[in-house]
């Protein structure tokens, strides 16, 4: 079942384009908003605002249940300045009012040895894509999600106006939430074999709920995100064998699942991992998102090494839309659209657009790609 309607068979079109190094009608765009940014936005544009419809955007990320096991959360303490809550996996995680994000306190494993024990609820389970509920793997941006609307609902409020993408993690970033960052970097080396065993039953869950997802979404779906934290901003947070050995195969598993049934990938990946690039693309992935300014990545140049290759999302550095100043942003925008020749890049920011972005500052950037990014460009 696709039930997109012209003007999402447009968009549709547009993303397919760029991220197979083709040139449409204008460059796409595509962003993830933090809470702060999108309260802002409410009390100047009313309740209903949603960013995707304001700003035209031509993509959205809708991400089902991907919790080890479909269960709630449970309040241990709440008052006006913080929130405690223990997740159905057993991990607690605090969200203290204004804090950029929120942090986790505990995890569910909290010894090597546990890590055969671990239990899994079914990824097939139809509760993950048919009934709303607690996002506890995914909630861990800068707000608690709680009470979401079924993933089928979600995907079909917007199905008819965007091109849609579901979205799965790969095994790193789907482990620390359970073991934590620090027990995983320690065990992977100090326990090989077991947490070799553990990444393997990670990446068979996941494989199973990429195709359940893939399955429920009935044609609906124009692409998969593969979340996958492997770096911070000075390069990987472990060796590129041990990448390799140990998280190559079941990303390899998940692109080869989405583009069996047609679907773009897409790979976020935090800080500077460009040391795995050539991998991914030796795997076949389309793109690489969000290209961290901050972590000294330049898409202008890594569209010189990559053209008709790899494609991109993001780069737009959120630290200069921060700013407010209008000629920093022009600056950073008309720069960046030069990675627009030739297709295979997507307007984004550098990873969303954070809650000291004011909304000013974010339409000034839309209207600038709207008045240069259509094809065939004609930048200053």
């Amino acid at each position: 079942m696709n039930t997109a309607t012209p003007k999402a068979q447009e968009k549709i079109g547009r993303v397919r384009m760029a991220l197979t190094h083709q040139e449409a009608d204008r460059v796409p765009v595509g962003e993830f908003f933090w809470t702060g940014f999108l309260q802002r936005c409410r009390k100047k544009w009313g309740e209903d605002f949603d960013p995707y419809r304001h700003f035209d955007l031509d993509y959205v990320v809708i991400t089902p249940n991907m919790d080890p096991r479909v269960e709630p959360f449970t309040i241990l303490e709440s008052d006006d300045h913080h929130v405690l809550v223990r997740t159905g996996f057993g991990a607690t995680i605090r969200r203290i009012k204004d804090a950029p994000m929120p942090s986790f306190e505990s995890f569910s494993i909290t010894e090597p040895k546990e890590m055969a024990d671990f239990e899994w609820g079914d990824p097939r389970d139809p509760r993950r894509f048919y009934e709303g509920g607690d996002d506890q793997i995914n909630g861990v941006g800068d707000a608690l999600i709680r009470n979401l609307p079924a993933w089928d609902e979600r995907v079909n409020a917007y199905v008819e106006d965007f091109a849609v993408f579901g979205s799965v993690c790969e095994p790193y970033e789907y482990l620390w939430r359970i073991v934590g960052s620090e027990n995983a970097l320690v065990w992977m080396a100090s326990e090989p074999k077991r947490f070799a065993a553990f990444v393997d039953r990670v990446g068979a869950f996941l494989l199973a709920f990429c195709q359940a997802q893939i399955e429920a979404a009935r044609g609906r779906l124009t692409g998969m995100y593969i979340w996958g934290d492997v770096a911070y901003h000075g390069g990987l947070l472990f060796g590129l064998s041990r990448w390799r050995a140990l998280f190559k195969p079941h990303v390899q598993a998940l692109i080869t699942c989405c583009r069996q049934h047609g679907l773009l990938t897409v790979y976020h990946g935090c800080g500077k991992a460009s040391a795995i690039f050539d991998d991914l693309l030796e795997l076949g992935l389309h793109a690489y998102n969000p290209l961290e300014a901050k972590a000294g990545l330049d898409v202008v140049d890594l569209k010189k090494k990559y053209a008709g290759r790899l494609a991109f999302v993001g780069n737009i550095d959120v630290r200069v839309l921060e700013t407010g100043n209008e000629e920093a942003i022009r600056r950073e925008v008309l720069y960046k659209l030069r990675a627009a020749a030739g297709g295979g890049w997507i307007f984004q920011s550098d990873h969303s657009i954070t809650s000291q972005v004011r909304p000013e500052s974010y339409e000034l950037a839309m209207r600038i790609l709207r008045e240069y990014g259509n094809y065939p460009l004609k930048l200053e």
